[in-house]
């Protein structure tokens, strides 16, 4: 930091923020392309076009539309998609078994991106709770309490069949202990030695979270339950960069802190403790709050997603997940 002791009037520091020109000569953060990472819900179908009623303007797409919004975003240069299934139903179980069948949704949806469009990295999700009937992150036992290592084991297949199937990046959002080592050592022996580990490192127990539940049709299945056994007490930021040191030593390539502009301070100690590639999620919540008051000309919309993302990059966030990826980048074309 600058030792510089300026006194008025000899030091003004209004005269740079006067014209447009000046304030942009000395702007520090800038939002681009490279910052987005774009997530889609994506279900099984073909021409099937699905509304989210709690995320306004977010859709869930069939393979062949999703295909087509890669290619959209790969014009605005978007570097990166982010794969959310919809699984039906039908498919629900409690061993969440679908998660790594070979021929799933999610790993459809990835063969086809990569052929289609394979400049595009996709990531995967790699979670439980969109194939198990009660919407918990991971198996169960008799009182509904979320085994950890029994989870780690399915988590494990499912980031292998995601690799198998073309996947640049797996991202475990689950929260369970040992599973970023677990899936780093069935990596390497499986030879996928340059999938990425994009680990959802600190990620909070929310209630910003409800829109995607929806989004993903598991709000219905988990009902009055929770996930404070597993994800991070909203209160704590120490413990935070134990759970960040841990993913770290166990191979994480990247980190995730999920939600983004309610955790700025997290995102900022995290960057500035280890400095590696580090994320933020601008979640479904966070989207439906801005959208919703935007369409009541509460608040200038445009303005205040973008100031809202360039706060994470200012904070210290290398790239942003956010629903607002393409919107956000015709706006600033």
């Amino acid at each position: 930091m600058s030792q510089f002791k300026g006194y008025f009037p000899m030091v003004r520091p209004r005269r740079m923020r006067r014209d447009e020109f000046s304030r942009r000569l000395m702007r520090e953060n800038l939002l681009t392309p490279d910052d987005f990472i774009y997530p889609v819900f994506v279900l099984e179908g073909q021409g099937q076009r699905e509304p989210v009623p709690s995320m306004p303007g977010v859709e869930r797409l069939s393979i062949d539309l999703l295909v087509e919004e890669a290619r959209a975003a790969a014009r605005l240069g978007i570097p990166a998609m982010a794969l959310f299934p919809v699984t039906p139903a039908g498919k629900k179980t409690e061993d969440a078994a679908e998660a790594y069948n070979p021929d799933g949704l999610a790993q459809n949806a990835v063969r086809a991106l990569k052929d289609a469009v394979p400049e595009m990295g996709v990531i995967t999700d790699v979670a439980l709770d969109p194939f198990t009937i009660h919407g918990q992150d991971g198996l169960i036992d008799e009182t509904g309490y979320v085994l950890n290592d029994e989870t780690v084991e399915v988590l494990t297949q499912q980031a292998l069949s995601h690799a198998e199937a073309g996947a640049d990046v797996v991202a475990p959002s689950d929260m369970m202990d040992g599973r970023i080592g677990a899936i780093r050592e069935a990596l390497e022996e499986a030879g996928h030695i340059h999938t990425r580990i994009l680990a959802y490192s600190a990620k909070y127990a929310s209630s910003f979270y409800g829109p995607f539940r929806d989004a993903v049709g598991s709000a219905a299945n988990l009902g009055a339950g929770n996930k404070y056994t597993y994800q991070m007490d909203p209160h704590n930021s120490d413990e935070a960069l134990q759970e960040v040191a841990m993913d770290l030593e166990e191979g994480a390539d990247m980190v995730m802190i999920k939600p983004g502009m309610p955790y700025l301070d997290i995102v900022r100690r995290v960057k500035e403790t280890f400095g590696v590639p580090t994320f933020a999620y601008h979640v479904s919540g966070e989207y439906a709050m801005l959208k919703s008051a935007g369409q009541n000309g509460w608040i200038d919309e445009k303005a205040c997603v973008l100031e809202a993302l360039t706060c994470m990059k200012r904070a210290g966030a290398d790239g942003i997940l956010t629903y607002y990826a393409r919107q956000a980048l015709e706006w600033m074309d």
